[in-house]
């Protein structure tokens, strides 16, 4: 059981690795404010300038909604160019600067980008929405500031730090040090602090309690695989936590759907004495709208046998993918839609045309100035408060009439939810989420289900812990003095570690290979003890006992974190052994020569091909016929029969370079760039639609390269990303650039093997990697192996572009 000292000690370490995160993204977005001017600001895709206010509206929770695109007095185009504003995101508006002196000056003034906005003429609040031509801003009408808006009439929007989601993973550390150590509690503390059996568990204080079994489980899919059903009826007998491990293409999603389906749905099966409520949360919107749109689709039921399913989305419709059906289960819209609302409807435009006034909008109008400005802004403040009440009835109406709430882990600590308790939270991509984060939905619930694969890219980390130990196969770069200074100052309490080598672009501290200390991979994998299925995906064969509970009790034991990468999947992985998870071991998605690498390397070769994809290939596709028709069994073969094809650049001298300032800066290849090029040009002519291949590379100046090359020829059809923004996606056909190529055969972020698979496990039927073998294969352990599988098992091609 967990002492106090040793529950302290995990919280505190949570509290320091978050305030180094918060402080690394605070600065980052400083320097780049204080150090950038105007014009490069933008090139940066952190400004947007030149902007006009085009509408004033009122949002959900009595938010003012400020609209703003590029007039055509400045711009010869209304499309915004590149930029990195997101829905959520923080933002300042504010008067436009055309100077690079006046933006320095005014930048260096702020002891931290996130500082709010002293004049009427800026505003500070969240991105609400954004369009090719449009973006709205939504500040809070709680903001002192936002009561007397007059914004210039020309304006620029500034990306900020945003610290709304740290507070909350600050609040749900305070309460979780509340509830676990009732010491830490002041007397006047009036808050609930119910220490559930969940939590117990959560932090190691009460092993997982005796499942509860079920004798007979009527599934509403039958489709259901073998490792499926075992999960879902697992996920049903467990009393307070159970984790689902779904690799890529595995049904992790399907699994999902079935579990709640049983959850909600106590007439069909005895399970459930009531009908459960469940809150449904993921590390990201598209997991979230995945999750939601499965529920839609599940068809209307028999009369009499059971309800329909009640379903509602948390977050701005902005955010969520562009379906007719998830818009209309987003809270907003229900609330919009409902009897109560009338009543809320009317403040709402009274407010709205109040607003208008005072905008100078209609033809001739001015804006109000004085006392008369200062007596309308009082009756808009008064209409808020008056339709935050209004519609916080209707908000808590529709709400309590939904089974299902769905929310990312972040909403679920929104003031909408905020006296709502569930029996059950489910979190997909917990592997992608910080345990800080889990622990918003946690406090809202009786049992947790996680699901995700601790073999993917875990949560992005900007602060680097320049104290990580050396693991074989890791190059140790070269020290600044500052970082020697802080080793040495460190040994008294801790052993030293030397720094992580430099990143790219938006990529997180795990791009430092794992490959010896991941306990979670290949040792974990061969112990687990989940049933393992042929590759038909018939039946079910129970593996064998190991030393897999002996291993286990000696993990158990709460430990801090070393970095924030440790997730509660890993975590509880690591405390409570393989028996608190089941694995999904066939997959829906890849040709087996595909899948056979990261199969037999990461998941213990458990991961097989179901019968329906195992031999795919894109000569399968309807769109290639007329091809495959008119031409000769080895062109046919070459282009459109091989399910993996490397493209070895060894001997041609593709040598990378590097986009950017001296070694900091992020890579590309211009040469790869062609190869990839050319070989998109064949799949095309061959038959392949541009929207059925993507180009996946570790580097965003490469994705750049890539886009000005094949965006004019292809359009946005043709997908180009980097691995992280690729999780979770598939195509037919995935062609990887490596990029690396130099002399040092130094590979950089390339050695992060969870990386890597994400990468080569994007495809269905057909991966080309295009790549300097001699350079790549001396990056790490698991490179070596992978370029060793690819010269026997792959079809292994001459570079030379030119003759492609």
């Amino acid at each position: 059981m967990a002492s106090e000292a040793e529950l302290k000690a995990f919280i505190g370490r949570h509290r320091e690795l978050l305030s180094k995160e918060r402080n690394a993204e605070i600065e980052r977005t400083a320097l780049l404010l204080t150090n950038c001017g105007p014009k490069l600001l933008e090139q940066k895709g952190l400004a947007l300038g030149s902007l006009s206010v085009v509408g004033i509206n009122i949002g959900l929770g009595g938010k003012t909604l400020v609209e703003l695109e590029r007039p055509t007095a400045f711009h010869t185009s209304q499309l915004f160019p590149p930029h990195n504003f997101r829905p959520g995101d923080l933002a300042r508006i504010e008067e436009n600067v055309s100077s690079n002196t006046t933006a320095k000056k005014s930048a260096k003034s702020k002891k931290a980008p996130s500082a709010g906005a002293e004049s009427p003429h800026t505003a500070e609040g969240v991105v609400y929405k954004v369009s090719d031509t449009r973006i709205v801003i939504a500040v809070d009408s709680s903001d002192s500031r936002s009561d007397d808006l007059d914004l210039p009439e020309r304006c620029r929007v500034l990306k900020l730090a945003n610290s709304v989601t740290y507070d909350r993973m600050d609040k749900a550390l305070s309460q979780l040090e509340k509830t676990c150590i009732p010491s830490s509690r002041q007397s006047s503390d009036k808050g609930d602090y119910e220490l559930t059996p969940l939590i117990r568990v959560l932090l190691g204080m009460s092993p997982p309690s005796e499942k509860i079994p079920i004798a007979e489980l009527k599934f509403f899919d039958e489709s259901l695989n073998p490792s499926q059903q075992q999960a879902v009826k697992f996920s049903l007998e467990s009393q307070e936590v159970a984790c689902i491990h779904g690799p890529p293409g595995t049904g992790k999603t399907h699994t999902l759907i079935e579990i709640i389906r049983q959850l909600t749905s106590p007439s069909e099966n005895s399970i459930n004495e009531k009908q459960k409520r469940i809150l449904v949360c993921g590390a990201s919107n598209l997991s979230v709208d995945n999750i939601l749109e499965r529920l839609l689709a599940i068809p209307p039921p028999e009369r009499g046998k059971r309800t329909l399913l009640t379903a509602t989305r948390i977050g701005h419709p902005a955010r969520v993918m562009a379906n007719q059906g998830v818009l209309e289960a987003t809270l907003e819209v229900k609330a919009n839609k409902s009897d109560q609302a009338a009543l809320a409807r009317d403040v709402k435009t009274e407010i709205e045309s109040t607003l208008d006034v005072l905008a100078g909008k209609g033809k001739g109008s001015k804006k109000p100035r004085g006392s008369e400005r200062k007596k309308m802004w009082e009756e808009v403040k008064a209409l808020r408060k008056e339709y935050r009440q209004r519609e916080g009835g209707v908000v808590k109406t529709v709400l309590g009439e939904s089974q299902v709430v769905l929310a990312t882990c972040h909403s679920a600590g929104s003031r909408q939810l905020r006296d709502h308790k569930f029996d059950v939270v489910i979190i997909d991509e917990a592997t992608q989420a910080l345990e800080a984060v889990c622990w918003i939905p946690i406090f809202k619930a009786k049992k947790l289900i996680l699901a995700g694969d601790p073999m993917q890219l875990p949560p992005t980390i900007l602060s680097i812990d320049k104290h990580k130990k050396n693991t074989p196969g890791t190059a140790t770069p070269k020290k600044s003095a500052s970082t020697v200074n802080d080793e040495k100052k460190s040994q008294e309490s801790m052993a030293p570690k030397p720094e992580l080598p430099k990143e790219d672009e938006g990529t997180s501290p795990s791009d430092t290979d794992s490959e010896a200390e991941s306990v979670k991979g290949d040792e974990i994998m061969a112990q687990d003890t989940t049933v393992e299925v042929s590759e038909g995906g018939s039946q079910p064969n129970p593996k064998p006992e190991t030393k897999t509970r002996k291993e286990a009790k000696k993990r158990t034991g709460l430990r801090p974190p070393r970095t924030l990468e440790t997730t509660l999947f890993d975590r509880l992985e690591r405390m409570y052994g393989p028996d608190i998870k089941r694995l999904l071991n066939v997959q829906y998605r890849m040709h087996s020569q595909i899948c056979q690498f990261p199969s037999k390397t990461l998941y213990a070769s458990k991961l097989v091909s179901h019968q329906s994809v195992r031999s795919h290939l894109l000569k399968d596709l309807p769109t290639v016929s007329a091809f495959t028709a008119s031409k000769d069994e080895d062109t046919i073969k070459e282009i459109l029969g091989t399910p993996v094809v490397f493209y070895d650049t060894t001997g041609c001298e593709y040598f990378e370079r590097v986009d950017g300032d001296n070694d900091e800066g992020s890579r590309c290849n211009e040469n790869e760039a062609a190869v990839v090029s050319k070989w998109v040009e064949r799949l095309v002519g061959a038959g392949l639609l541009p929207s059925q291949i993507a180009l996946i590379t570790p580097y965003q100046a490469q994705v750049t390269l890539l886009t000005s090359l094949l965006r004019p020829v292809y359009g946005l059809e043709l997908e180009i990303g980097t691995v992280d923004g690729m999780q979770g996606r598939e195509k037919d056909a995935v062609i990887i650039s490596l990029v690396r190529s130099n002399d040092k055969r130094e590979v950089g972020f390339l050695k992060e093997k969870r990386r890597m698979n994400v990468a080569m496990t994007r495809a269905k039927r057909h991966l080309c990697i295009v790549g300097d073998s001699s350079t790549v294969k001396h990056g790490s352990p698991y490179l070596k192996k992978w370029l060793a599988w690819l010269e026997a098992h792959a079809d292994v091609r001459f570079a030379e572009f030119d003759s492609i």
